[in-house]
């Protein structure tokens, strides 16, 4: 095979079906594909994804293995069962780097374990708009410089177990109401407010060593007025990768771009056309399998950048520099995987988890000892976040306080009066998820309260409406750790602090 379409292939990071690698899968890593996503529907088991993993280095040694895996409300190592670790905000709340490079690096010892190598994370965005669709809890926080140091330090700590991270969604996609899975998110900010705000976190993770930064698919009107941050020359090449003293980042390793079948580029570009003009605007590596992942996929988008580069569109030289760019990610995790200097910790998850509980009243409230009835009210899911992940607090109570039930509650099933009927005499907790993002959900809540002031309520999203309730607790995300804390305090196995 050519230099071009080796290289055409190099640049793509695709994912695919199943929990074994197909046999397409295996020959273009033959061919010249480097890396490969994986997603939760690949993954049954630690002990699956090893020999996965291992099937695919038998294939090509220094392949790039790829995942999502934030930890928090964004798994897919725990995809059916929730995550052991909790995520960012949790972490941010909590506001300890050392315990947030601890998680970082026992996630990352988790992940090495299973032969996954670089990781589409962290999230580097500044939540500054509460009402996010698709960030949320996902942020540290909404202060640039409390974002910056957790950031710094989860790079350091997954990066010292020998798995390259990927800080995301650059330049920022906190300060947004659109869901870029869904449409085109635009931020009309100042370069002096980008500056200020979204930069901050990403210049401390380029200083910090993040292998990767992946680029958001968001459209800023004061850098570029045309083009989304992914196809944009003027926020992966003027700024990312610009020199410090110019304004830039100064950042030199390797730019990925976010799903490129993402309606935001999808829609409006198409995916060959997206991935050529992304490549040009100075990506490295494009990310594809998200909701695309078969051979005819990976075939159309290397045979797009082939054509590309024999029409003149893009530069033989840009799409072999971005090649190489991956390769030498590719050969770094190759020896960083065999010197990690994590400890392994498997119990700092439940334990950072435990500390980023916030309780209202932090005194007086006398714990349950019998069932309880567990409402929770449960919006749509996000796309990144998925539906398949369990949360809540109900399964947990169930364990502590056998007798209780559990019953789920959506936008058109909501109502005061069919929670009280269901849950009889029993004490009632109810679990919201961004209540303050939610009117449905508000008003529920709102009348269930009215009638039965004694309801426990538990807020695993984003703290932003008053506490309410006999008690309240804010978890501060959906992880199942998160979970688990809860129940404790409200069974009163443990007693959390204000």
């Amino acid at each position: 095979m050519d230099t071009l379409t080796r290289d055409a292939l190099t640049v793509l990071q695709p994912g695919f079906t199943g929990t074994t690698a197909p046999d397409w899968l295996l020959r273009r890593l033959g061919e010249g594909l480097a890396s490969v996503g994986l997603f939760g529907r690949n993954i049954a088991s630690d002990e699956q994804l090893s020999a996965l993993t291992a099937r695919l280095r038998a294939e090509r040694e220094d392949v790039l293995v790829a995942i999502d895996e934030e930890g928090g409300d964004v798994t897919r190592l725990e995809v059916r069962t929730g995550s052991s670790f909790p995520g960012n905000l949790a972490l941010g709340a909590v506001d300890d780097t050392e315990l947030t490079r601890a998680v970082a690096g026992e996630l990352g010892r988790r992940l090495a374990a299973c032969g996954v190598n670089l990781n589409w994370a962290p999230s580097a965005d500044v939540n500054s708009d509460p009402g996010n669709p698709v960030i949320g809890v996902r942020s540290f926080g909404a202060d640039p410089a409390l974002v910056a140091r957790h950031t710094a330090a989860y790079v350091e700590g997954m990066q010292a177990a020998g798995v390259a991270t990927c800080a995301k969604h650059f330049p920022g996609h906190g300060d947004t109401s659109v869901d870029s899975h869904h449409d085109l998110p635009r931020v009309d900010v100042d370069l002096a407010t980008l500056e200020a705000r979204e930069l901050v976190p990403f210049r401390a993770a380029v200083a910090a060593g993040t292998k990767a930064v992946m680029s958001a698919h968001i459209l800023l009107p004061a850098l570029d007025p045309r083009l989304p941050a992914t196809l944009s020359p003027a926020a992966l090449h003027g700024l990312l990768r610009a020199p410090v003293g110019k304004g830039g980042l100064g950042f030199d390793g390797l730019i990925v771009t976010d799903g490129m079948e993402m309606r935001a580029v999808a829609d409006n570009y198409g995916i060959e056309r997206g991935s050529v003009m992304a490549v040009a605007a100075g990506a490295d590596a494009i990310c594809v399998g998200g909701g695309l992942a078969d051979e005819e996929t990976v075939l159309r988008l290397r045979d797009a950048l082939v054509r590309a580069v024999r029409d003149g569109e893009l530069s033989e030289e840009r799409l072999a520099d971005a090649a190489g760019r991956v390769r030498g990610l590719a050969s770094w995790a190759v020896g960083a995987g065999a010197g990690s200097r994590v400890v392994p910790a498997p119990e700092v998850g439940l334990a950072a988890a435990r500390r980023a509980l916030r309780v209202t009243p932090a005194s007086g409230y006398a714990p349950f000892d019998g069932p309880v009835y567990v409402a929770a009210f449960t919006p749509l899911a996000n796309i990144a976040v998925g539906d398949e992940t369990p949360w809540g607090v109900g399964a947990e109570l169930e364990r502590l306080l056998p007798g209780t039930t559990s019953g789920t509650y959506g936008r058109d099933t909501a109502s005061a009066d069919t929670v009280l009927r269901a849950a009889g005499e029993r004490r009632i907790v109810a679990v919201v998820r961004d209540v303050h993002r939610h009117g449905w959900m508000a008003a529920a809540l709102s009348a269930l309260l009215g009638a039965r002031p004694d309801t426990v309520v538990v807020e695993m999203g984003l703290n932003q409406a008053l506490p309410v309730g006999a008690l309240h607790i804010a978890t501060h995300g959906a992880a199942r750790v998160c979970g688990v804390a809860a129940a404790e305090v409200i069974a009163g196995v443990r007693v959390a602090s204000a």
